[in-house]
């Protein structure tokens, strides 16, 4: 049986890839370029991924496919009803990040509450000095206890984030779905917008949530409200965060996600660090050596069951 890691760069030396305990040949490849991909899958019969594009057209062309192994929880990039079509089973990891994605998404919220980024940038600049002062005043600080969050995304990390909100005396709100009506325990989408003083975004990307914050939804959002994406960057729709940042429509964001990554010089959230109130970090909150290590394992673990006859984590 023949495996493939089409990109294996993704993980990086530290995380310890364990090797199948099956009799198996593998091949790994750092990164792999879409016009590659079904040459170096053309006698596999499971694919490792992480990142690199699955599409129907490259499906179709690997008739000895049996396995699509994920090595994260998003499956946007894998073209899922063709896989249940051609009978390609694909497995995803889950809740490896519990810890390390929450961190970071509170790391990115207290970050922004208290003007960290602008208040150093200030600094090298000579503000300080400046000023004559043992202190200045030049960006708001708030504390976060008494404050809303507001989840968009109701999942084991958006949950793992209430509890820490609210061992720091937040209040949290979760959504229901966009235009539905909410059941007990939950707020309308846009009642939300318009209650929290920081929403964090944890809902997969797909045909529904794609852009599910805009251009209206900015409006909605409180003047000093903070938008926090962990998510999937196409969630916000990123030319409109850039104009309701220099609109000053809301308070700041916090990104760890672009819609095209590597981003070009010219998307928008890289032009939105011209602005104090804006952090983006390269897509590293799942990324604490703990969670790597529990992805590594947990990838390897899914193949193991499924060349077992067992169905683990499966999306198909």
């Amino acid at each position: 049986m023949k495996l493939v890691f089409l990109d294996q760069a993704t993980l990086p030396p530290e995380a310890e890839l364990p090797r199948p305990n099956f009799v198996h040949q593998w091949q790994g490849y750092e990164d792999t370029h879409p016009d590659q991909v079904v040459s170096r899958l053309l006698d596999a019969d499971i694919v490792l991924v992480n990142k690199v594009s699955l599409t129907a057209d490259m499906l179709a062309q690997l008739p000895k496919l049996k396995l699509i192994a994920l090595a994260a929880t998003g499956s946007d990039n894998v073209d899922l009803k063709a896989c249940q079509q051609a009978g390609i089973a694909v497995c995803n990891v889950r809740d490896y990040s519990k810890g390390s994605v929450p961190e970071h998404a509170l790391s990115l919220i207290m970050a922004l509450n208290r003007n960290l980024h602008a208040y150093r940038h200030s600094i090298t600049q000579g503000r300080w000095q400046q000023s004559g002062q043992f202190c200045y005043f030049d960006y708001p600080i708030r504390d976060l206890a008494n404050q809303t969050l507001g989840l968009i995304g109701y999942g084991t990390i958006a949950k793992d984030l209430e509890k820490l909100a609210q061992a720091l005396g937040m209040k949290v709100i979760v959504a229901a779905r966009k235009g539905q009506v909410p059941s007990e325990g939950r707020v309308s989408f846009d009642e939300l917008l318009k209650q929290a003083d920081v929403i964090s975004l944890h809902c997969p990307l797909n045909a529904q949530t794609r852009h599910l914050i805009g251009t209206s939804e900015f409006k909605m959002m409180k003047d000093e409200a903070l938008l926090i994406n962990v998510g999937r960057g196409g969630l916000v729709d990123e030319a409109a965060l850039l104009l309701a940042l220099k609109q000053q429509l809301i308070g700041g964001a916090g990104f760890d996600v672009v819609t095209d990554e590597p981003p070009a010089a010219d998307n928008p959230l890289m032009q939105a660090l011209a602005y104090p109130n804006f952090i983006l970090t390269p897509h590293v909150a799942w990324a604490s050596l703990a969670s790597m290590q529990r992805l590594a394992h947990q990838l390897i673990d899914n193949i193991e069951a499924f060349v077992a006859g067992k169905e683990q984590n499966r999306l198909v």
